[in-house]
């Protein structure tokens, strides 16, 4: 254990470019939005300061009008795409032009723990994070649902997911100019999005960039709008860690907003509930459909605190049927439906961070084995595999890029050891 705890140490400085951590420096040379805010939570056990400074620098990207982008292009580096050129977006510095799943905010409560030493820090950020939580409110719940609609399978930060296929069959790839992907010069292409998803992603692109990155029009005129499970348990969950931090904080204005949202996603979750699958699922928006996929995001209704005895119930027996029928949970679709494939990106291996969440969520709401079994499977795979991207969780071999910061931040913040 001490040597792996070395190891992800030495990934995290390895993979700092000072203030910004990058993912993987050959595959994911930039700062990534939510990648930032888990990989806070490894350098927090050894730095406190530089677990700050992460998020610190992630909000120093922050939009006027709240908006905090999902990549934020602090030096140049040519060979990626699509790069700033593409986006054409950013105040300041050039960023991605959507965002990513809100969890720094969760992440910010979990850093902040009692020491007055910090409560500047707290204050500063505070106005930052509730400006992007408004700007959620305004741009990804433009319904007032209570859910948050995404505009770009990347938001989602699950990427190629099966929950975007029928979706994505509309977006128009005709217009879409020859590129040239990064990814496939490092990774196997056996486990990346294919081609036929990767021109969806890239005429999305084309397409708010052409609205100027206008965020109400995208919102109005987008080609995929689909509420995402994953990003709406995430914000539930935020919002509530916002309202904690608010409350600290003494700003009761902002505890009465937070806390009025909250009450609106609780009313408005259900939506997300599909009968025919028992279980938590996305819905595109345009055409009212389930997508009816079981998959790892549909857990994160424990992390959220969304279900209620019934949905509950119908989740963990979920879970019970999927862990007996891998090595390792939580897949990220099924392994029952017939689109699982164990090494491609979101179609069936096990990411650390959303094990994590799930993971957290359980033990919280009192699941107490389902959780540890979730935190025990994730050291298994990473003791037996180091710290990739993501595991196969059938029998536990690496998938994705090595040397990944958000899978050694979560072994030295959650994986490596028993929750007390």
């Amino acid at each position: 254990m001490r040597s792996r705890d070395e190891e992800a140490r030495a990934i995290l400085r390895g993979n700092d470019r000072g203030g910004y951590s990058v993912p993987n420096g050959r595959v994911y040379p930039f700062q990534w939005n939510w990648d930032s805010a888990f990989v806070a939570l490894g350098f927090a056990t050894f730095d406190g300061n530089r677990a700050w400074q992460e998020i610190e620098t992630l909000f120093a990207a922050q939009w006027a009008d709240g908006f905090v982008p999902h990549i934020v292009f602090w030096q140049d580096d040519a060979g990626y795409f699509p790069g700033p050129d593409r986006w054409q977006a950013g105040e300041g510095v050039r960023t991605s032009g959507i965002t990513q799943p809100p969890v720094a905010a969760s992440i910010v409560r979990t850093l902040w723990d009692g020491d007055p030493g910090v409560r500047p820090r707290l204050a500063a950020l505070f106005p930052k994070l509730l400006a992007w939580h408004r700007w959620f409110w305004r741009y990804r719940d433009f319904e007032g649902r209570g859910v948050v609609v995404a505009m770009h399978p990347w938001e989602t930060g699950r990427d190629n997911s099966p929950e975007w296929d029928v979706p994505g069959a509309a977006i128009d790839t005709a217009g879409v100019a020859p590129y040239v992907r990064r990814d496939l010069g490092h990774l196997d292409a056996a486990m990346r999005p294919t081609g036929a998803e990767y021109d969806r992603y890239v005429a999305l692109v084309d397409f708010g960039r052409s609205t100027g990155w206008d965020h109400a029009r995208i919102a109005a005129e987008n080609p995929f709008r689909v509420a995402d499970v994953g990003m709406s348990m995430i914000f539930l969950r935020a919002n509530r860690d916002l309202l904690a931090l608010a409350q600290v904080l003494s700003d009761d204005a902002a505890a009465d907003e937070i806390a009025g949202h909250i009450a609106r996603a609780e009313q408005g979750i259900g939506w997300l509930w599909d009968d025919a699958a028992r279980s938590w699922c996305s819905r595109d928006t345009i055409t009212g459909r389930s997508s009816g996929f079981v998959t790892s995001a549909s857990f994160l209704s424990f992390w959220a605190g969304a279900g209620d005895g019934p949905r509950d119930e119908a989740m963990l027996a979920h879970l019970d049927r999927i862990g007996m029928r891998v090595g390792y949970l939580m897949p990220s679709l099924d392994p029952d439906d017939p689109g699982f494939q164990m090494l491609r990106y979101w179609r069936g291996p096990v990411w650390a961070v959303v094990n994590y969440m799930i993971g957290r969520g359980l033990k919280e709401a009192g699941h107490v084995a389902a959780g540890e079994r979730i935190r025990a499977d994730t050291n298994g795979l990473i003791a037996r595999s180091g710290f990739y991207e993501a595991f196969d969780p059938t029998g536990g071999a690496p998938t994705g890029g090595d040397t990944f910061s958000w899978t050694a931040a979560i072994w030295l913040a959650w994986a490596r050891r028993s929750d007390p």
